[in-house]
């Protein structure tokens, strides 16, 4: 009875080693600009290449050569708000984050920190003003104002067969004049994904 015992208890444990090594899972570093597609929905490569690309076409256009012609620098930009209207999930903020830094790193315009960036800088410099030594602090007033404003949206369509579905991505994106209101320039960039029977998530 009790050979009967330990021999079932053997193979419990057996059965358990096989299963914890069936199910361990296996980690493979790949380059961060390779392209991974796995469910089909918006990842990181459709949030870099939009991004660059559309970074691209708002450089390209007329409104910036005419600005730094009449006032003589580069303008100053803030991004504003970048909507998900789309059926799935998608992280706006590394969307900006993407945006952001095309247009830094393109040295042709100059940034201003976002309003939520902006509050925390102004909770640190009413503390310097108190705390900090007068040759060190940095005085309220001296901020630099946006000339113009980057916003946006994201749209999708789905139309989906027996074995077969469609995604289709729209990302909108408008840079407005702080001045006046005006739209300098709209940009708009088209994503279309096929998914075959077998990768739909």
């Amino acid at each position: 009875m009790l050979k009967n015992v330990m021999r079932v208890m053997l193979v419990g444990s057996l059965a358990l080693g096989l299963a914890s090594c069936a199910a361990k899972t296996t980690v493979s570093r790949v380059d961060t600009d390779s392209v991974q597609d796995l469910s089909g929905s918006w990842n990181d490569t459709d949030s870099r290449l939009v991004s660059s690309r559309m970074v691209n076409d708002v450089l390209s256009q007329k409104w910036l050569t005419k600005y730094q012609v009449k006032q003589g620098k580069n303008p100053v930009v803030i991004i504003g708000d970048v909507r998900n209207l789309s059926h799935e999930h998608i992280n706006t903020r590394t969307f900006i984050a993407d945006l952001e830094r095309e247009l830094i790193n393109s040295g042709e315009v100059e940034f201003v920190a976002s309003s939520d960036e902006r509050n925390e800088i102004r909770g640190e410099r009413d503390d310097q003003a108190v705390n900090a030594s007068q040759v060190t602090r940095n005085e309220a007033g001296q901020e630099i104002g946006a000339d113009f404003m980057l916003k946006g949206q994201i749209n999708t369509i789905f139309d989906a067969a027996v074995d077969m579905q469609v995604k289709y991505y729209q990302i909108d994106l408008t840079l407005i004049s702080m001045k006046d209101n005006k739209k300098v320039w709209v940009g708009q960039k088209k994503i279309k994904k096929i998914l075959e029977k077998g990768s739909f998530r």
